[in-house]
């Protein structure tokens, strides 16, 4: 799921190949605190949800795996644009690129609902507090995100020119991206169902 490109990897290659690397690393640091704000509130909503009315937690499941679905058809659908394409952007100040890695992240609704969707797959109520089970869920998801981001930041230059030269990786980017994203709507669909 980290490798899914969104708002949040388009920002941070954008201003890694227009700064450089540590305008990147310095973007992705606000990134991150909007993946904790997230990660919190939907562990307390869940353990709320889960508790409170049963049938919502399960549609919200489905809506979840509709939205991925939405997703992977905007990456495989003809047309569709890899996120490391090159765009021109002016030079900003750390506090101005924090501020903006922040945002970023807290108006993008696909960081929402894979915290609020994909969380809830993985937490068993019978093993346990639904809220810690989300907290630790939500930080391994951060850590390897952040990891993950850190590396495409300091080698996205690199990444871009090198598929900008290649066009059948573009593609063979978007279409691994749209299939993962159809996997994994497909599999919550059929877990929601059950």
């Amino acid at each position: 799921m980290v490798l899914t490109p969104g708002p949040n990897m388009i920002y941070l290659v954008s201003r890694s190949i227009c700064q450089g690397p540590m305008a990147g690393l310095v973007s992705l640091c606000g990134v991150a605190l909007g993946f904790v704000i997230y990660m919190v509130l939907t562990a307390l909503g869940i353990t709320v949800l889960l508790l409170a009315v049963p049938i919502a937690y399960e549609a919200l499941k489905l809506a979840g795996a509709l939205y991925l679905g939405w997703l992977a058809w905007q990456a495989l659908r003809p047309g569709g644009r890899s996120p490391f394409q090159v765009r021109d952007l002016p030079v900003d100040s750390p506090k101005k690129l924090f501020s903006m890695g922040l945002l970023t992240n807290l108006l993008n609704p696909k960081v929402a609902i894979l915290y609020v969707s994909l969380l809830p797959q993985f937490v068993d109520p019978a093993r346990g507090s639904v809220f810690l089970q989300s907290l630790s869920l939500g930080i391994t998801q951060i850590v390897i995100s952040v990891t993950v981001n850190a590396m495409i930041a300091v080698t996205a230059g690199s990444i871009a020119l090198f598929l900008a030269g290649r066009p059948f990786w573009m593609l063979v980017q978007r279409w691994l991206m749209g299939t993962v994203l159809a996997a994994l709507a497909i599999r919550m669909v059929t877990e929601a169902q059950r």
